[in-house]
């Protein structure tokens, strides 16, 4: 209401030349740090660490640095070594202060302004090192420096302790940072090995011969990556659980004036794309200019080969875009002086002119590869052109899928019950296992933003399938109809017509499998929903205690047992949920769809290659990286029987 009377001018509150703030220092970061990294959740937290690494990786890629050292310490405090250059510690001339302390407090202060001291660097904000000092309860930093020297500086929220000293000498060079992420800022300030191991193994991918470790000193965990075949080792890597149509990686490397273009791949017998783009070592998540013009070239010259050999004939059309990118891993990087990154967080690169560098040297990359290598690249053209005549087949399921518009309700599924609201962002669909499920939601839900698309039995592994098998099958087709989105090339996430899509499925091994199977589906053909945070999981609970007329819920063993020795164990029943089903419309509600006690799980994508090769382990062709991973982790899985 008061949002109402300010839009209609009604508002009592003034707004003069007093209410002008100025915000002095790193105080805009304090305010609004979400502008910076992200969030101030667990991803916003490990951004904090990239930034730091990035600045190590600055210096790797102009050579001056081939070794960092990563250390996740007792305190949940991360520290950073490299060998390179060390940060400057003279006096600043405009600031009269060091260049130590500038760098760390000044925000846009930096040596990748065209300064010289960079000829190709990720981090062209001038933001990273003081962003992380800002959001920091603490940071040390210590300098190496060629005067034989070893300087420090210890800052506070911010705010230098004391002037830059010397503690000690030295006959090495390089930078230590030490930091803790301020728990006044941050939601969690636990350190996840795994995020962060993905993300450095990434790095020494990127830059061959690099050497990196992680330690976990509380965990007693340390991994080292050093690859010296760079970007065909990390092709490769990612296609380690699927069957290469080819052993050889084509690799095209060149420099073309001062940006470098570095790209690797090779072609598996799935049926889904695995491309990674990357610019001076940033992963753009949301591609780019490089990525367009490896994308177009890829195309042209796919084409061009298949009528010179004679597998596309005069008369056939073209190859398409998603039918020569079927079953393709590749990974592209670009180094140049000045990316233009878009946003904060460096997610796509708009550099115009390098999309025609790219592209002319993919297209010359690839010609001679397929000139030199007749074998492998026939195999390579059947592959699309098998692909090609799955399109056509799937054109027509694609049609009857596709939405006209996101308030059009007449093409909905049947058996969908939709609720009332249009809002998309008022709006959840919970996609339920079983019509008995199914049923009880129908009944407890609240009508006005709650919808429900009950599933029968499992979906297709879309892992194993081609687009036209997959628009053909009846659930998927309903989950397609009912989003209004569109699925691949035709993803349009504006007419998304649910903000949450809430998975809700049995609590034993086939609900596991049907949440897989509905995950894999989304990251495969609807990745931007996850990206986006738009997918949850439900959380039903596992049991209902009874005793008298009381009933209390628990959704672990853990918390069975405190209820149990809250209420005392006499007089009492407990019912251990097999299924959905077995809840009533009542219990479904009060448990596990009323947003004021449900719980639910937010999907989110945290890392897209990690994520590849989960999907591709659990749900590909291959078994034994399946038994592997099932023979790790199964003492992790905890024992839920009374």
């Amino acid at each position: 209401m008061d949002q109402l009377n300010g839009r209609n001018g009604n508002s009592t509150q003034q707004y003069g030349a007093e209410q002008i703030q100025v915000l002095e220092g790193l105080e805009a970061v304090k305010k609004r740090p979400a502008m910076y990294i992200g969030s101030t959740d667990t991803r916003g937290l490990h951004h904090l660490v990239y930034e730091v690494v990035d600045n190590s990786i600055d210096e790797a890629m102009n050579g001056n640095c081939d070794q960092i050292d990563v250390i996740i310490n007792d305190d949940n405090s991360v520290t950073n070594i490299d060998n390179g250059r060390g940060i400057p510690v003279e006096m600043h001339e405009k600031t009269g202060k060091s260049a130590l302390e500038v760098v760390h407090t000044v925000l846009h202060a930096g040596g990748k302004f065209g300064g010289g001291g960079y000829s190709v660097s990720g981090g062209l904000h001038g933001v990273g090192v003081s962003v992380v000092n800002a959001l920091s309860e603490w940071l040390e930093v210590e300098v190496y420096w060629k005067d034989g020297k070893v300087y420090f500086q210890r800052y506070e929220r911010g705010k230098a302790v004391a002037p830059v000293k010397v503690i000690g000498t030295t006959d090495k060079s390089g930078t230590k940072t030490t930091f803790k992420p301020d728990p006044l800022i941050f939601e969690t300030t636990e350190f996840d090995w795994d995020t962060l191991s993905h993300r450095l193994r990434e790095l020494a991918f990127l830059n061959s011969g690099l050497r990196i470790t992680l330690t976990d000193v509380k965990a007693e965990k340390k991994a080292e990556y050093k690859y010296d075949g760079g970007l065909i080792a990390f092709v490769e890597h990612l296609n380690k659980n699927k069957n290469e149509l080819h052993k050889e990686v084509i690799s095209i490397n060149k420099q073309v004036g001062d940006v470098g273009v570095e790209i690797a791949i090779q072609y598996n017998d799935s049926y889904v794309e695995s491309v990674f783009s990357f610019a001076n070592d940033i992963n753009t998540h949301e591609g780019g200019t490089h990525l367009s013009g490896f994308r177009s070239a890829l195309t042209r010259s796919i084409n061009d080969y298949a009528r010179k050999s004679g597998q596309l004939k005069e008369n056939d059309q073209n190859l398409a875009g998603e039918d020569v990118r079927e079953g393709l891993t590749a990974v592209i990087s670009v180094k140049l002086p000045n990316p233009q990154f878009e946003g904060q967080t460096k997610m796509k690169l708009g550099n115009s002119e390098v999309r025609g560098i790219v592209e002319s040297v993919v297209n010359e990359g690839l010609d001679y590869f397929f000139e030199q290598n007749p074998s492998p690249s026939k195999k390579i053209i059947e592959k699309c052109l098998m692909a090609s005549r799955a399109r056509d087949a799937a054109r027509k399921a694609r049609e009857l899928t596709r939405r006209k518009s996101a308030l059009e309700t007449t093409s909905l599924p049947g058996k969908l019950a939709d609720c009332s609201f249009k809002e998309a962002d008022l709006c959840e669909l919970y996609i339920v296992e079983g019509d008995s499920a199914g049923g009880s939601a129908k009944q407890g839900r609240d009508r006005r933003f709650q919808a429900i698309l009950p599933l029968r039995g499992k979906i297709l592994n879309v892992e194993k399938a081609q687009l036209d098998r997959i628009l053909n099958n009846e659930e998927i087709k309903s989950m397609i109809t009912a989003l209004g989105t569109g699925i691949s090339d035709d993803f349009d996430i504006t007419r998304l017509r649910y903000g949450k899509i809430i998975i809700m499925t049995d609590a034993d091994d086939d609900g596991s499998h049907i949440r897989t199977l509905l995950l894999t589906f989304f990251f495969r053909y609807m990745q931007e929903l996850l990206e986006r945070g738009h997918v949850y999981i439900a959380q039903p609970p596992l049991f209902m205690v009874k005793k008298g007329k009381e009933e209390h819920y628990a959704y672990s063993q853990k918390e069975l047992d405190a209820i149990m020795e809250r209420i005392g164990r006499s007089n009492y029943t407990v019912q251990r949920y097999k299924g959905l089903g077995e809840m009533n419309a009542d219990q479904l509600w009060d448990t596990t769809m009323d947003p004021a006690n449900r719980t639910l799980l937010q999907v989110r994508l945290q890392d897209a290659v990690e994520a590849d090769l989960t999907f591709t382990m659990l749900m590909g062709d291959k078994v034994e990286p399946r038994r592997e991973f099932i023979m790790e982790h199964a003492h992790e899985v905890r024992n839920l029987e009374v």
